[in-house]
C-alpha cells in the first residue's frame, strides 16, 4: 500500500511530499474532503479524473479539512491510496430513492459482495440521511461481520445542504459504501469524546426519532435550561458546549448527542441522531483539555492494536468540537499525530456526525462530538 496526500487549493493539487502526480496514476482510490463551495464551484472533480484516470474517486464536503497536522476550511484534503494487494468496490445509492435512512441503509450493503471482504468506509449525505437509521440499516445486514466506520459530510457551520459524490460530481443525498477485500488488509479503530458527565442519570419518557420533548415526564427543554444556567439565555447556540449522553441499554457505552436546536413552544430538543423511548441520558458539558485527551486516547487505543505505525490515518471528527475547539482545533490533530508518529499519514475531515464501534466486537454506532479514527495499511 502506498498513499500520498495533495492539497486543492486556488485551483491547483499540489502533493505535499516529493513524490509526482506522474507517479500516481496506479492509485485505485482516492478520497477528497472539502468545503462545499469549492466543491460546487471549482473543477476539483475533474482534476482529480485527470490526475488519478483508473481510481475510484469520493468526494465529501465538510465542516474543515485535516491534512497531516493541519486543519484548513475552503480547500480540499486529498488521499490517493494505491493497493498492492487489496481489491475495492465501491457502491452507492441516493437517499431520495428510499422511504426513509434504515431502508438505504440496507440497500446500500444489499450491494456488498461478503466473500473475502475485510471492512467497510461509510461516506454520507449529512443533511437528509438521519445517521442513527442509516446505521441501523447498515448494522442489520453486516451483523458484526466486519467492522464499519466512516462519517456524515459537513457543510462548514450553516448546516443546510452537503455534497457526496462516487466518480460523479458530489450532490445532495448520496451514501457512498467502499468495501475493501483481501486478508492483507489491515484496519483498525477507535473513538472517544472527552465530555465530562454531570447531574443524575434520567429516563426519556416521551420521543419522536431525533426530537426529545419529555425526560421523567418533565419538559426536556426546561429541565436542560436549569442546568445551563446563565447558557441557558444564549441557546440554541451555547446547547454545543452541553451534549447528551445517552445509553440505549444498562450495559451499554453513552453515546454523544449533539444538539442541533430548540422548540420553545413545545418544550423540546432536536439532536443530531434518535433518542429511543426509556434510554437512559445524563448532561454533558466541555472541557478544552479532555476533548485533546480524548483525540490522544483514541490514537492510542487504534495504535495498539496493529503490529507497527500504519501508513494511513482517517480522522472524522465533529464540527462541534471544532466550534469549541476554535484557535485550538488543530491541537486535537497534533496529539494523534504525534501518537503515530511521522510514518503515519493523517487525513479526514470534520463531520456532521461520526460512524464506528465502540470497540472490536460491537456493531457500529452514529457518534457525535467524538475524534473517531481509522488506520490503513497492508501486510
Amino acid at each position: 500500500m502506498q498513499t500520498t496526500l495533495l492539497l486543492y487549493n486556488d485551483n491547483k493539487l499540489q502533493p505535499q511530499n516529493e513524490t509526482k502526480l506522474a507517479d500516481l496514476v496506479k492509485s485505485q482510490l482516492v478520497l477528497g474532503f472539502g468545503g462545499k463551495e469549492v466543491i460546487n464551484t471549482q473543477p476539483v472533480y475533474e482534476a482529480l479524473k485527470s490526475t488519478f484516470p483508473e481510481a475510484h474517486i469520493v468526494l465529501c464536503s465538510t465542516a474543515g479539512e485535516i491534512i497531516n497536522k493541519r486543519v484548513n476550511d475552503n480547500s480540499v484534503s486529498v488521499a490517493a491510496i494505491e493497493l498492492e494487494k487489496t481489491s475495492i468496490q465501491p457502491v452507492a445509492v441516493n437517499i431520495r430513492d428510499y422511504v426513509n435512512s434504515y431502508e438505504a441503509g440496507k440497500a446500500l450493503i444489499k450491494l456488498i459482495d461478503f466473500a473475502d471482504l475485510s471492512y467497510i468506509l461509510i461516506i454520507s449525505d449529512g443533511s437528509h440521511v438521519n445517521g442513527s437509521e442509516l446505521v441501523r440499516g447498515i448494522n442489520e445486514l453486516v451483523n458484526d461481520r466486519v467492522p464499519v466506520t466512516g462519517g456524515l459530510a459537513g457543510d462548514g457551520t450553516n448546516f443546510q445542504s452537503t455534497v457526496v459524490g462516487l466518480n460523479e460530481k458530489p450532490s445532495g443525498g448520496n451514501i457512498v459504501a467502499i468495501p475493501f477485500y483481501g486478508k492483507h488488509f489491515v484496519v483498525s479503530h477507535a473513538s472517544m469524546g472527552g465530555w465530562e458527565i454531570f447531574g443524575p442519570e434520567r429516563t426519556v419518557t416521551k420521543a419522536v426519532a431525533n426530537q426529545l420533548f419529555e425526560i421523567e415526564g418533565q419538559k426536556a427543554l426546561d429541565l436542560y435550561k436549569t442546568y445551563l444556567g446563565p447558557y441557558a439565555d444564549e441557546l440554541p447556540g451555547s446547547a454545543l458546549l452541553f451534549p447528551l449522553g445517552i445509553k440505549t441499554h444498562e450495559d451499554a457505552a453513552p453515546v454523544v448527542r449533539t444538539i442541533l436546536s430548540i422548540d420553545q413552544e413545545s418544550g423540546s430538543m432536536v439532536f443530531a441522531g434518535d433518542i429511543p423511548n426509556g434510554s437512559k441520558v445524563r448532561f454533558m458539558k466541555a472541557n478544552f483539555d479532555k476533548l485533546v485527551d480524548a483525540a490522544t486516547y483514541a490514537a492510542g487505543q487504534a495504535f495498539q492494536k496493529l503490529p507497527a505505525a500504519p501508513q494511513l490515518a482517517l480522522l472524522i471528527s465533529c464540527v462541534g468540537r471544532k466550534i469549541i475547539l476554535g484557535k485550538r482545533t488543530e491541537e486535537e490533530v497534533e496529539a494523534v499525530a504525534d501518537t503515530f508518529g511521522n510514518k503515519t499519514l493523517l487525513t479526514g475531515f470534520y463531520s456532521y456526525g461520526e460512524i464506528s464501534p465502540f470497540n472490536d466486537n460491537a456493531k457500529c454506532e452514529l457518534h457525535n462530538q467524538t475524534m473517531t479514527i481509522t488506520t490503513f495499511d497492508e501486510i
